[in-house]
């Protein structure tokens, strides 16, 4: 049958006014499109949030969703999620300017759900420069060198405790190990508590809701993973507070640990209030816990994959065992002398980035690489893409430590390796992270050997730092001539 041509010409017409409108809308309503980054929007509204949501949800991890779009539109692209637009950036000079934010066009900046989590007053969440150095000031104390030099006795002689239970010719999973050392290190270092009490446990499973829900959709319903992480942060709060009441009416009956030393007050400067202080010890024992013992899971699995690697580490480690014979705990200048095991760590840090993007939030209108970026707009730096760039790291999929040998001739700058990103935000717990990740590597190499039972790179469902899914569980076989 043929369709008259006075409808076809209607037809056509018509699909051709709704084209043109459909273009000059995008136009009105957004009228830097033309020269903004590459990507998609996605669906009114919602985004691209059922995308990020999916890849949360995925064995690969929240990145595949960078992964994927970084692919498909180059080094910077826009998207949006939960509302917001976020852009991403993978070269060194943007990472650069970003994140050293000297001119002043940039602010830290978390999705809603996780700020609701940690606390408004959170290190990690305070948007004014002004704000931010004066609560980082206050915290200062925490990485002192001699508090440091405290943890990393204190750190040792838990890590000894617990690796001695471990039976020979058994599996252990590592992750989980990992997760109860440095929740106890935490503890005991900013509150005074010690492992075994009553209430560490059930804090300790408060502070893994809050961490399960930091990426789950913010639905304040009584199922949802959101919803318990809230309840979990109600009832750190409301036992910090009962803390911080019992310590105000007895001051002397508790000992000088980092809580007693917030609660004193710093010498000529305000203190900072109870919320502040909530807040930011919640902070550190979620970065000092989660992000170090996935750290430390991730180096046992490359270390136990890499058996020529592992030799070489374990000979540095049972020379400084055998020199420091009738020594009790490791001490700061032990760690000093393991100059291989730094690179270990540092090698582990780039290959599972374990943070693997930092952001920024624009407070001014500007350029990126050549493009538009908004007042308002998230800017964040994708650190696992510059750490896998193979123009920064040669052969970058390749376990390697000794590519951070001084004389290596690899281009290797420091705004090329993210672990800890990089200017005035600098991780603060930076120092104690490395303390804690050496111990625990002196301790396991000169006390086992092991094999890893299951070498599955699955990352862990709804996780904010890149965990294995499978924990990494390994064989182990106690060292017949040396022991810890």
């Amino acid at each position: 049958m043929e369709i008259p041509l006075p409808y076809l010409s209607s037809f056509y017409a018509a699909a051709l006014v709704i084209v043109i409108t459909s273009i000059l809308l995008r136009k009105i309503l957004n009228p830097h499109r033309s020269n903004s980054p590459p990507g998609s929007r996605g669906l009114p509204l919602i985004g691209e949030t059922l995308q990020f949501m999916a890849a949360i949800r995925s064995n690969r991890g929240f990145y595949d969703f960078v992964r994927i779009r970084r692919l498909r539109y180059g080094s910077c692209f826009k998207t949006s999620i939960f509302g917001s637009t976020h852009v991403f950036v993978s070269s060194t000079e943007s990472a650069k300017a970003i994140l050293n934010n000297e001119s002043g066009r940039f602010s830290k900046h978390y999705i809603g759900s996780i700020a609701e989590l940690v606390g408004e007053k959170s290190l990690l969440l305070c948007a004014s420069q002004q704000h931010h150095k004066m609560i980082r000031s206050r915290l200062m104390g925490l990485v002192s060198s001699r508090s440091v030099g405290t943890f990393i006795e204190q750190f040792d002689e838990l890590v000894v405790r617990r690796l001695g239970r471990w039976e020979n010719d058994s599996t252990v999973v590592v992750l989980d190990q990992a997760l109860q050392v440095t929740f106890e290190a935490m503890c005991k270092m900013l509150m005074g508590l010690e492992g075994g009490i009553p209430e560490m446990k059930s804090l300790y499973d408060d502070v893994s809701s809050i961490y399960q829900a930091m990426l789950a959709f913010p639905l304040r319903l009584p199922w949802t993973r959101f919803y318990r992480g809230l309840k979990a942060r109600k009832r750190v709060m409301e036992r910090l507070g009962r803390m911080i009441s019992e310590r105000r009416e007895s001051p002397q009956a508790h000992e000088e640990d980092f809580l007693q030393q917030l609660l004193a007050g710093g010498e000529g400067g305000s203190r900072l209030t109870d919320e502040e202080i909530k807040d930011n010890i919640l902070t550190m024992i979620i970065a000092g816990q989660d992000t170090t013992a996935s750290a430390i899971t991730w180096m046992v699995k490359f270390l136990g994959e890499n058996p020529r690697v592992l030799d070489t580490l374990r000979a540095e480690q049972l020379g400084i065992l055998e020199r420091r014979s009738g020594m009790e705990f490791l001490t700061a200048e032990d760690l000093s002398e393991m100059s291989y095991a730094m690179k270990v760590i540092k090698e582990s840090l780039r290959m599972a980035s374990i943070v693997p993007w930092f952001p920024r939030l624009a407070l001014k209108d500007g350029h990126i690489e050549g493009y538009k970026i908004m007042k308002g707009w998230n800017i964040n730096v994708d650190a696992r893409s510059i750490h896998f760039d193979p123009n920064l790291y040669n052969q970058p999929a390749k376990f390697n430590p000794s590519r951070f040998d001084d004389d290596e001739e690899e281009p290797i700058r420091a705004s090329s390796f993210l672990a800890f990103g990089m200017g005035g935000r600098t991780c603060l717990g930076m120092n104690l992270a490395r303390a804690m990740m050496l111990v625990f590597l002196h301790r396991l190499v000169t006390s086992y050997r092991w094999e890893v039972v299951d070498s599955d790179s699955s990352i862990e469902k709804w996780a904010m730092f890149s965990r294995l899914k499978n924990g990494c569980p390994i064989h182990l076989k106690r060292n017949s001539q040396h022991t810890s």
